[in-house]
């Protein structure tokens, strides 16, 4: 720590993403979590929302004895929450708020958030709502917290209140009001606005400087989730997003510059060494090579060269069209392959069940029966919902590619969240990665980047592109250039060059394939060593500029 800057004596961060897993932003905060807490103990407290009621939540040790005479002044203020340790490493406080008891005074909420900040929730509709219920629940457990805990202390204490998403706006505005002695920060991961015209086939990049904000949330319908990413940004202490592309964004989109970057690091003690790490990487080749055997009824070599792409299932923003478009290529030169290559699409998607006939005869080939025939529809590993209606299975129908005998490049979309207990895959995402031999993550849409970044720590050389945070990252760390002799190869990528996107890709995995074991060798190692580089012993720093930029801004107030 720099000896003059200010550091929060307590720290609230609120997410929807607090012991509850459903994006990017799990990755962020449950892999900072341990860094923190080595500085602050018990006074580092996560946010969450009580999605699970009566059901017990997977993610949270609750400890009745935790917190516990607050607890009780908490309830008689209308909150009721659990408390316990979040289940991650350094195993911090965690609060899940129950926020439904809020709807009934909505419109109230609604309209003091107008009155005072211009907040527009006259469009609200989805999820909108039920983001604002939450997060004026979590604001009002700090506000609770601070009076019953900090308020009463003799010395005047440091705190920070840290705002994840737009979900989280309102209750950072509501602390903004309430509590002006607590300094907030608000970091949009993505904006909603960026994301919206880049989903919806707009050109976000060249035309970026044109586009006005509210305009675009008009036309695309996003009007109250700009307003309250907007006039949050514009009413904290400290606002700030993951990248420099996303900082762009930010200024063009939200009319408002950002004051600090904070780049998402990770933690690696969740990769496997030594012979754990080759065993698990050995385990995990297997298990994919077998259900592409018994998918296509087809010989598939040991040695092929697995790669993959995951993500949400947004099509264009994670590039999931275009590494479709690659692997066709890719099926379509094949002659130019020393090896054949097997690509996974691990995309969840509206899965309906596994596939019987896939789960028996992989049953029936490890108690060593073969199979010569491939299985219906052999390019998914369950079956969907309305599968008539998928477009990465749409795609791949239209450009022929159904993995025919013989086929030197085959295509797989495993549909389902890799959880371990899918029935097929039967092992979990991190596991999954270690059987790759090369990731592709061609993001046209991007802040940040976690799957490269994850790829990467376990040793899997990977393509991404300089419109994701993290290729821009990789390519600064590279002097310029990153290539996947780097570990990572950066393409460039545009509103309008798809094609070139696609046959960069095909070419890549090409070099890679065809490169000798050494080379291979070296790449794996070279991504692995860039990971390091973003550990958080080292992207923590820019989080403690963030709070003293924070805390002096809550001081000044203060004094006038």
């Amino acid at each position: 720590m720099k000896k003059d800057r200010l550091f929060p004596d307590y720290i609230f961060e609120s997410s929807w993403e607090v012991c509850n897993k459903v994006g990017g932003i799990y990755a962020v905060l449950s892999t900072r979590a341990k860094t923190l807490k080595e500085k602050l103990g018990d006074n580092l407290v996560f946010i969450g929302p009580d999605c699970w009621g009566e059901n017990e939540c997977p993610y949270i040790e609750e400890d009745t004895k935790l917190l516990q005479a607050w607890k009780k002044q908490a309830a008689t203020e209308g909150l009721n929450v659990k408390v316990g340790r979040w289940t991650i490493p350094g195993k911090p406080v965690a609060i899940l708020v129950d926020f439904k008891p809020f709807f009934e005074k909505k419109n109230e909420i609604y309209a003091d958030m107008w009155n005072k900040y211009n907040v527009d929730s006259l469009h609200a509709y989805g999820d909108y709502d039920e983001a604002s219920m939450f997060s004026y629940a979590a604001a009002r457990v700090v506000e609770s917290y601070y009076k019953y805990f900090i308020s009463k202390k003799k010395r005047a204490n440091k705190t920070v209140y840290h705002a994840n998403e737009w979900m989280t706006g309102l209750g950072a505005l509501y602390i903004n009001d309430r509590l002006p002695q607590i300094a907030t920060i608000f970091t949009t991961h993505a904006t909603s606005i960026g994301r919206s015209i880049a989903g919806n086939n707009k050109p976000l990049y060249e035309y970026l400087e044109a586009y006005n904000g509210d305009q675009m949330a008009d036309e695309l319908n996003m009007q109250s989730k700009q307003s309250i990413e907007k006039q949050t940004a514009a009413h904290v202490d400290c606002f700030t997003t993951v990248s420099e592309i996303t900082a762009r964004e930010c200024a063009e989109l939200l009319d408002k510059p950002v004051d600090v970057v904070l780049p998402n690091g990770f933690e690696d003690d969740f990769v496997p060494q030594g012979k754990e790490f080759d065993h698990k990487h050995q385990v995990a080749r297997k298990r994919l090579l077998d259900i592409t055997r018994a998918l296509t009824g087809d010989e598939v070599s040991d040695d092929a060269v697995i790669i993959s792409t995951s993500g949400r299932y947004e099509w264009r923003n994670k590039g999931i069209d275009v590494f479709i478009e690659a692997v066709n290529r890719l099926r379509l030169s094949a002659n130019e392959l020393d090896k054949e290559v097997v690509a996974f699409i691990e995309v969840p998607a509206w899965v309906n069940c596994k596939r019987g006939d896939l789960a028996e005869r992989l049953q029936k080939m490890a108690q060593g029966e073969k199979f010569d025939t491939p299985l219906d529809t052999p390019v998914i590993t369950h079956w969907l919902n309305e599968q008539q209606n998928d477009r990465a299975l749409g795609m791949m129908s239209w450009l022929g590619m159904r993995n025919q005998k013989g086929e030197k490049v085959k295509i797989v979309f495993i549909p389902c969240y890799l959880t371990g207990d899918d029935g097929i895959v039967n092992l979990s995402y991190f596991d999954v990665i270690l059987g790759n031999d090369l990731c592709v993550y061609p993001s046209y849409y991007e802040p940040w980047g976690y799957t490269p970044l994850e790829a990467v720590a376990f040793k899997v050389p990977c393509i991404t592109t300089d419109l994701a945070g993290f290729g821009l990252w990789a390519n600064s760390e590279c002097g310029g250039k990153s290539t996947i002799d780097n570990g990572v190869e950066v393409i460039h990528r545009t509103d309008y060059n798809y094609n070139e996107v696609a046959d960069d890709i095909k070419q890549t995995v090409i070099k890679y394939a065809n490169a000798t074991k050494n080379k291979q060798t070296r790449m794996r190692n070279n991504a692995r060593a860039l990971s390091q580089k973003a550990l958080w012993t080292h992207f923590i720093e820019y989080y403690y500029n963030a709070y003293d930029f924070a805390l002096r801004k809550a001081e000044a107030r203060k004094e006038k």
